[in-house]
């Protein structure tokens, strides 16, 4: 990896305005450009399996009756609500990849901790960041709850209304981001390289390609595994508008006794596993291909 080959150069003296400082931030971009990309490309692809997800977290539906739903909002509702999730998702990853290379490379500089400690800051501090961004993820929520299709016409309308609530509003979901982003991101960017030294030796760039889609894909269907209640409890308190603002613990126990207290209830969704092998194997492979080319 690029920040590898760093480490094991001799720490060079980098003066303001320096071609060497040019450079630096040249590569530096490079990485959020291509997690830009590499969200919308994800995006494009699996927003109607994500909106089939979301029925499912919401409601604690089966995968035919998500379906079903999806059916009969009609093709016309179908991508209702991609422009949040586009405008949030491609924003969060160039974020996600891009701080976590410049706070791992600020850390490395200016700190002797472990390096495994050292990355690991990084990525939850990447994390912390992205979760600028909730209002983005708040807005995609209230546009793919049926119950809300009166209500907001679209995006822009929905950011309109929201302000009568309150700026607090547009942040309603933050803790359970909050705790999904900093512990994700640190067994993202931590296993990914173990996984992907694992799969058999690729030899040719269609190979690496497939390793790297395998390798994103093993690791987000992990990390959809393990922090689905989380994302559940999400959905929960941002389909809300308006009113107290319950407490993560409060919305958890409250879906727990909605699905009967069973475990298989409140992990019913097939299609999030599915969904998170092809999305987080088509932006990891995507991101790793566009930085090869870059």
């Amino acid at each position: 990896m690029d920040s590898e080959a760093q480490q094991k150069r001799p720490k060079e003296l980098v003066l303001p305005g320096s071609p060497g400082q040019r450079l630096a931030g040249m590569a530096s971009a490079k990485h959020y450009m291509c997690g830009y990309c590499a969200a919308f490309t994800n995006i494009a692809v699996t927003f109607p399996i994500q909106k089939a997800l979301f029925r499912q977290q919401l409601y604690g539906v089966r995968t035919r009756d998500a379906v079903r739903q999806l059916q009969r909002d009609g093709l016309r509702n179908l991508y209702r609500g991609i422009l949040p999730p586009l405008m949030q998702k491609t924003t969060t990853l160039a974020l996600m990849f891009g701080l976590y290379e410049d706070f791992s490379s600020l850390l490395l500089r200016h700190t002797s901790a472990p390096e495994l400690l050292t990355r690991s800051m990084a990525a939850v501090l990447a994390g912390t960041t992205e979760a600028i961004l909730t209002p983005f993820e708040r807005i995609q929520t209230l546009l793919q709850d049926y119950k809300h299709h009166n209500r907001f016409n679209n995006t822009f309308h929905a950011f309109r209304e929201l302000q009568h609530y309150g700026f607090r509003e547009y942040y309603r979901g933050l803790v359970p981001i909050l705790l999904r982003n900093g512990p994700s991101n640190v067994l993202f960017f931590g296993l990914r390289g173990p996984i992907k030294e694992c799969l058999p030796h690729a030899n040719t760039n269609s190979a690496h390609l497939i390793n790297d889609f395998i390798c994103g894909g093993l690791l987000g269907a992990m990390l959809g595994f393990l922090f689905y209640p989380v994302n559940v409890v999400k959905a929960r308190m941002q389909s809300k508008v308006g009113g107290d603002f319950q407490s993560f613990r409060v919305v958890f126990l409250t879906i727990w006794r909605e699905r009967e207290g069973k475990v298989t209830h409140l992990f019913r969704a097939p299609p999030h596993y599915h969904r998170s092998i092809l999305s987080w194997g088509i932006i990891n492979a995507t991101y790793e291909l566009l930085l090869k080319l870059l």
